[in-house]
């Protein structure tokens, strides 16, 4: 792998915009060091989560507990959670203290560490789908719920731009939040179009990005 990457700064994560840094964290490097070796995927699919207007957020209508509490920390920590009690999905944490904005990373393409990524999911083979959806993303690349409030900006889990300009990206609404009434046809998903790793392959709804 190209090690010629420069990590994104705090001032990325403190933008006001998380369906831009949404956007923006498609083709950018998700990666850890930890436990045996270092790991990185491409990221290819994420979803924006716009803070207490957003019915599909965490922290809808101001809700604040002790799970969503890291969300209105100053953007640039990770929020882990768990989903029906198995799945640890990854979210970076964007925007101002008490803004609590969100993103959530659904899918990467393998690059760095592919044999540790293999043998935390339990794969005998490199197939395209090992960081195809959050819950695979967080497993392979070792990321769990204690990392929730983690700083981005450590040597240990980080994002980085490695001057990969990814091609045909598209905006489609997010997926599994069908309780947020019209909120949930917003165009908050962005996927790097017919990339054989994106969490879902069919979608109704395609906006140009």
């Amino acid at each position: 792998m190209n090690r010629n990457y420069t990590k994104l700064d705090a001032s990325f994560y403190e933008g006001d915009d998380v369906v831009m840094l949404a956007r923006q964290l498609i083709g950018k490097l998700l990666i850890t060091n930890r436990d045996g070796g270092r790991c990185s995927g491409r990221i290819i699919e994420t979803e924006a989560y716009n803070g207490i207007t957003d019915k599909a957020s965490h922290a809808f209508g101001g809700r604040r507990t002790a799970r969503t509490e890291i969300m209105y920390a100053n953007g640039g920590v990770a929020y882990v959670y768990l989903c029906y009690g198995i799945h640890h999905l990854f979210n970076v944490v964007t925007n101002s203290k008490d803004i609590p904005h969100a993103i959530l990373i659904r899918a990467i393409e393998p690059i760095e560490g592919k044999d540790i990524m293999m043998h935390r999911i339990g794969a005998s083979t490199l197939k395209h789908n090992l960081g195809s959806g959050p819950g695979k993303v967080t497993k392979a690349l070792g990321i769990r719920v204690e990392d929730t409030g983690f700083s981005l900006l450590s040597d240990q889990l980080f994002i980085a731009d490695d001057g990969f300009v990814p091609m045909n990206i598209i905006a489609t609404p997010r997926i599994g939040v069908d309780y947020a009434g019209a909120d949930a046809a917003l165009p908050y998903r962005f996927v790097v179009a017919d990339h054989p790793a994106i969490s879902a392959k069919s979608f109704t709804k395609k906006f140009i990005a």
